[in-house]
């Protein structure tokens, strides 16, 4: 689990370096160090414990440890939401911080979409508000979640134009 939480890391610094918003970015990489602190301290705390008698206290310390982690993790991913409604500029080609903008990217195509789709709604409540379907709004967080790990790094993702910022037009 520490392990995960760095790539989550390097995930947010990507992001991060290529977001237009400098807010946004400085959100991001506060977020992606506080994951990596938790992170480093999970590892220890694991390795500690394997070398150790069994203890309550030690396991509690654990498990508050690993879901400490997962809210970490859980706010790069919303941090990481921000900058790609922002816009991020356009990574170098064929390398892995293309394929997170693209993955970046197509979370940010199927909120769009979703949004869309939800904007021809012609339902009215009896305030005259549009209704919303009860469909949530596709997040980061979900997508890592669908993610098989035969697919992480498979997929052809599509190419952004050269020399442009990633943004609407690029979907």
């Amino acid at each position: 689990i520490a392990s995960d939480g760095q790539v989550f890391v390097k995930f947010g610094r990507i992001v991060a370096k290529h977001c237009l918003d400098k807010r946004c970015s400085a959100e991001l990489l506060c977020a992606a160090e506080q994951t990596h602190t938790i992170s480093s301290q999970l590892g220890i705390v694991a390795r500690v414990k394997a070398v150790t008698a069994e203890s309550k206290s030690s396991s509690e310390l654990l498990v508050s440890n690993a879901q400490n982690l997962i809210q970490a993790v859980s706010h790069v991913l919303k941090a990481a939401e921000a900058a790609c409604i922002k816009g991020l500029r356009q990574p170098p080609p064929d390398s892995e911080e293309e394929a997170a903008a693209a993955f970046c990217m197509q979370w940010r195509k199927n909120l769009l979409w979703h949004r869309a789709k939800e904007s021809l709604n012609s339902d009215r409540d009896e305030l005259g508000l549009r209704k919303t379907r009860a469909k949530a709004e596709p997040t980061l967080t979900a997508m890592v979640q669908e993610r098989s790990p035969q697919t992480k790094n498979t997929p052809k993702r599509p190419k952004p134009i050269k020399g442009h910022a990633i943004m609407d037009s690029h979907l």
